[in-house]
């Protein structure tokens, strides 16, 4: 007679693989608790750089537009801490030294490189972008064309030069020989200072022969047109008496050299 399994007593269950858990409690498998550590990791880390970086933003912007902005006023402040070292330094200089204009020649000198104020009667300048339109010819050009360029800029500076400017100024800044007057777009940057329209152009001398000269420049004329056309903005006024401000920077003109040795490529 064959014998079968034993029944099970009362009271316990079949088994037929390892024991299960306690009741209330799941196993929780390996790799879940790796992901719960990394997340946990993850977001320690996250929580760490929101914190070193916090208030960081104004130190370190993030487009051009800030940047310049910042740049800007740091430059102003080093140069007005420079003017102030400037006034100290002169404390402590002779009576020559104090005032090197002295004489004929210092100031025709110190004219000639702007280092002095300039006074006299001339002509104010304005140039400034055209209005959004959204018909006429101005709709069917490119936006390029309706904002103001370096070489329009360029171009009433060299008439005033042309027709006898005796002292020049784009924006306040007096224009010396190593003045840079660059535009990206229509932002206007002058001595690493930024400027938008509309932009003025000052310049000392007879106020009939400056327009004159400004009036027959093939490069105003063209501006001219667009003045017609799409309604850049032009304004020209005579003054009989203008301040412009001596140049205070530096005289230096710094430019890139050709590197000779290892590494230069030469």
């Amino acid at each position: 007679m064959s014998v079968g399994p034993a029944a099970p007593h009362d009271g316990d269950a079949a088994r037929t693989g390892p024991p299960s858990p306690p009741a209330g409690h799941r196993p929780v498998p390996s790799r879940s608790i790796a992901t719960a550590v990394v997340a946990a990791l993850a977001g320690l880390l996250f929580a760490t750089n929101a914190q070193v970086f916090a208030g960081d933003e104004d130190r370190h912007p993030q487009n051009l537009e800030d940047l310049a902005r910042v740049e800007s006023a740091r430059l102003e402040r080093l140069e007005a801490e420079n003017a102030a070292l400037r006034g100290e330094v002169r404390g402590f200089l002779g009576a020559e030294e104090k005032d090197p204009e002295a004489g004929p020649a210092g100031r025709l000198a110190a004219e000639a490189a702007g280092q002095s104020a300039a006074t006299g009667p001339g002509l104010t300048v304005k140039l400034w972008d055209a209005p959004q339109q959204t018909d006429g010819l101005a709709a069917t050009l490119p936006p390029d064309s309706l904002v103001v360029h370096q070489q329009d800029i360029e171009g009433v500076m060299n008439a005033l030069w042309a027709g006898g400017a005796e002292a020049m100024a784009v924006q306040g800044h007096r224009v010396v020989s190593t003045t840079g007057v660059r535009c990206v777009g229509n932002v206007l940057h002058i001595d690493s200072r930024t400027y938008s329209p509309p932009y003025e152009i000052q310049a000392i001398g007879d106020p009939g022969m400056l327009r004159d000269s400004l009036l027959a420049d093939p490069r105003v004329q063209v501006y001219l047109d667009y003045v017609e056309a799409v309604g850049l903005g032009w304004s020209v006024r005579p003054a009989e008496k203008l301040a412009l401000p001596a140049y205070a920077g530096s005289l230096t003109l710094t430019h890139a050299q050709v590197l000779n040795g290892p590494g230069s490529g030469a």
